[in-house]
C-alpha cells in the first residue's frame, strides 16, 4: 500500500484545480455545459508522489473557494491514505475498480461501481484503493468549501454519520411512483427509468442527490431544476442534445451536463447497457420518452 503525506496534501488540494480554472471559468458563464471525460483535466493531488497520487479533475465549481463543486477522483491500485479529516462533508460514487472509505479500525468494504458513501466533516477515516481491481475512479461532491485534508489530531464531531451503500444495496424505484421527481409519460416496468434517492430535501425548492437509470435504447428528455441540475454519468454510453441543436455529444462514465436554469436535456442511453446518472438538484427535475 502506498501512503501520501498530509502534509502536502492539504496545500496541493486548494491549488489543484489552477490549470482547470481557466477552463471552467469559460463553462460556467454559459446556461449549459457538456463535458465529456476526455475533456476533463487532472491534476495530482499530491505533485511529489507523481504517478502513484491520487489525481483530480474538476467537473465544476473550485475546491478552493466556498462554492458547489463535483471533482473526478482517480485512485492508483493499491493506494492507501493515512488516517486524516476533511473541514467538510463530501458525497461520493464510485465510477470504476473499488474504494475501501472507513474508520481506520474497521475491515476493507470494497465498494464497487454504482456504489455510494459520504464522509461527515472531522471524522477520522481512511481511503484506499484495491490492488487488484485496476484504475478506481469517484466521482466526489461538496456544497461548501474549501476542501481541506487536516490531521486526525484536529478531529471534531459534527453530528452528522458515515454513510456507505453497495452498489447491490441500492434501492431502485420506478420513476412513476417517485412522488418527488416528476416523470410525465413513464410507467412502471424493467423498460422505464428508475430513480434512488441519495440524499437531501425533496422539496419543490430543496437540494438534493439521486441516481436516475434509464433502460438501454432510451430517448427523452430531463428538464429541471429551476436553478441547478448536474448530471454526472456512472455507467453505460449516452448522447447529450439540446433542443433545436443537430449535434449531439457522446458521454461515457465521468462526463457531465448541467444547466443553471430550467433546460431540456435530450438525453439518449445509445449503448447496450443501462445508463446510470448521478443528479445533483435543486428542487424536482423531470423524465420523460420522446
Amino acid at each position: 500500500m502506498r501512503l501520501f503525506s498530509l502534509a502536502v496534501a492539504s496545500s496541493v488540494i486548494v491549488s489543484l484545480v489552477a490549470v482547470a480554472a481557466a477552463s471552467q471559468t469559460l463553462q460556467s458563464s454559459r446556461a449549459v455545459e457538456v463535458v465529456p471525460s476526455e475533456e476533463v483535466s487532472f491534476q495530482p493531488l499530491n505533485p511529489a508522489r507523481g504517478d502513484a497520487s491520487p489525481q483530480a479533475g474538476v467537473l465544476w465549481g473550485d475546491i478552493r473557494e466556498d462554492v458547489p463543486t463535483g471533482t473526478i477522483i482517480r485512485f492508483q491500485p493499491g493506494f492507501s491514505s493515512p488516517p486524516h479529516i476533511h473541514n467538510i462533508t463530501y458525497r461520493a460514487v464510485v465510477i470504476s475498480g473499488a474504494v475501501h472509505n472507513d474508520d481506520p479500525t474497521a475491515e476493507p468494504m470494497w465498494m464497487g461501481p454504482g456504489s455510494f458513501w459520504t464522509q461527515p466533516a472531522g471524522a477520522t477515516h481512511i481511503t484506499a484503493a484495491r490492488e487488484d481491481a485496476g484504475l478506481s475512479t469517484a466521482f466526489l461532491e461538496i456544497q461548501e468549501g474549501p476542501y481541506l485534508v487536516q490531521p486526525k489530531d484536529r478531529a471534531f464531531a459534527n453530528g452528522e454519520f458515515p454513510v456507505n451503500v453497495e452498489a447491490d444495496n441500492i434501492v431502485w424505484i420506478d420513476a412513476a411512483d417517485v412522488a418527488w421527481v416528476d416523470a410525465p409519460g413513464a410507467s412502471s416496468g424493467a423498460d422505464q427509468p428508475k430513480m434512488a434517492f441519495l440524499w437531501g430535501d425533496p422539496s419543490e425548492a430543496g437540494k438534493n442527490g439521486t441516481f436516475l437509470k434509464l433502460p438501454a435504447g432510451f430517448e427523452g428528455r430531463i428538464s429541471g431544476g429551476d436553478a441547478w441540475l448536474k448530471a454526472v454519468v456512472i455507467s453505460g454510453t449516452a448522447t447529450h442534445q439540446l433542443p433545436g441543436s443537430s449535434e449531439s455529444t457522446p458521454l461515457d462514465p465521468g462526463s457531465y451536463f448541467g444547466s443553471k436554469t430550467k433546460t431540456v436535456h435530450k438525453v439518449t442511453c445509445s449503448g447496450t447497457q443501462e445508463c446510470v446518472f448521478y443528479m445533483s438538484a435543486e428542487g424536482k427535475y423531470d423524465v420523460s420518452r420522446s
